[in-house]
């Protein structure tokens, strides 16, 4: 497209409440509206589908050591709020005419732009400068992109698009929308709401900053000139591993992961590595949510295939996923040689004599830590001296040697 921006916001937002354990989640719904309906792919579970081929080579294109980079909360950068904001209005709302620098791929409009709507970054601000509008009444959504007042009362943008809520209809193959991969912004961001509800039942929207000269289902436009396969292309969608423990992040925090690990986050944009987007909202906590996520590097997340969900190119309409399988086990043996203990974690192992083992998930990262007695060197899966780190990948043993 025509834009690279880098949004350095590191901010986020946090909302009371826990996860709730639901076995049917229902749609997103914004202003009494569908946020897309029940069975868009952007509501869509992906924890089940398989990896894409290339997932290692876009994990390292767009940072394996890189944090999450939560753009929403209460707070402000640059002397503008963070996050997307957006407003609604009354199906009675005047619209207002508005020019746009890519008129050929803009829906023309008039757009219901009420006065002094919030646009991203504030009014003085020379970033993105989104305006999202939904008309409550006919549950249409209106998205511009660097929009900016007129002295005469019009508007010009640098694009815009409008999207029906009930609709799964996808823009014209090829064209751009406020976002680059053209595809809408609104059901992507995370809302203090859900937060507090317990519950994200979306993929949310995040941005990298190289990008492909490709798009694939559901995206529709792209936005470099960059042909490496080794670098993701716009709308590749990626989820949190499933063997990564969210156990020792702040409940609200793990309402945000569990989303992740379920409906994953879609490449909309160029921009900051791994930065999610979401609604500015004075009521979060932004230090709990930056000190958890900036924990959570680029190494814990995977590229998923969704494309056998695709009912139809031109639609975003998904199939029905499978049931996610029940997780492999491997186990994990450790003997002790000599006078001492060994215990894990995750717990699971706690060894004094002999040998001792127990099942793990697949993938589960594994501490054995030695205590008790003299201990001297490990043996089998770990060599040397200090705790033991398995990845069980597969069955593992160690001896762990002590002095008798």
């Amino acid at each position: 497209m025509r834009r690279f921006a880098v949004l350095f916001t590191v901010i986020g937002l946090v909302a009371a409440g826990a996860i709730a354990v639901r076995g049917q989640s229902a749609a997103p719904t914004v202003a009494g509206c569908p946020a897309l309906p029940a069975d868009s792919i952007w509501n869509a579970r992906i924890d089940s589908l398989p990896l894409d081929p290339r997932s290692n080579s876009y994990v390292d294109s767009i940072g394996r050591s890189t944090g999450l980079h939560p753009d929403f909360g209460s707070g402000s950068w640059d002397g503008g709020p963070i996050g997307i904001p957006y407003t609604t209005v009354p199906g009675t709302q005047p619209g207002v005419p508005v020019t746009f620098d890519y008129a050929d791929e803009s829906d023309p409009g008039p757009y219901p732009i009420p006065p002094n709507p919030p646009i991203e970054g504030g009014p003085g601000s020379s970033g993105d400068r989104h305006v999202l509008i939904v008309d409550r009444d006919h549950c249409k959504l209106y998205e511009l992109y660097a929009a900016y007042p007129q002295p005469n009362g019009s508007w010009h943008a640098g694009s815009g698009a409008i999207f029906d809520l009930r609709s799964n209809a996808l823009r014209p193959a090829g064209w751009t929308s406020a976002d680059a991969a053209g595809l809408p912004i609104l059901p992507g961001l995370v809302r203090y709401e859900e937060v507090a509800a317990g519950e994200i039942t979306h993929a949310l929207r995040f941005t990298a900053p190289v990008t492909q000269r490709l798009y694939i289902w559901p995206a529709r436009h792209y936005a470099s000139s960059n042909t490496s396969p080794t670098v993701p292309p716009m709308g590749q969608r990626f989820r949190l591993k499933a063997s990564f423990d969210i156990s020792p992040f702040p409940s609200r925090v793990q309402v945000i992961l569990t989303g992740l690990k379920r409906y994953g986050m879609s490449l909309a944009d160029n921009g900051s590595s791994w930065c999610i987007s979401g609604v500015r909202d004075s009521r979060g906590d932004d230090n709990e949510l930056v000190t958890s996520l900036r924990q959570i590097t680029g190494n814990a997340f995977e590229a998923v295939d969704v494309s056998g969900l695709m009912v139809d190119p031109n639609s975003g309409q998904a199939g029905s996923a499978p049931p996610p399988p029940p997780p492999t086990t491997y186990t994990l043996t450790v003997t002790i040689r000599g006078l001492g203990t060994v215990t894990s974690t995750p717990a699971g192992i706690s060894c004094t004599a002999g040998s001792c083992g127990t099942g793990f998930a697949a993938g589960t990262v594994v501490t054995l830590t030695p205590s008790g007695g003299a201990f001297r060197y490990w043996m089998g899966a770990c060599t040397g001296k200090g705790s033991c780190v398995v990845s069980l990948t597969g069955n593992r043993s160690v001896t762990a040697v002590f002095k008798r």
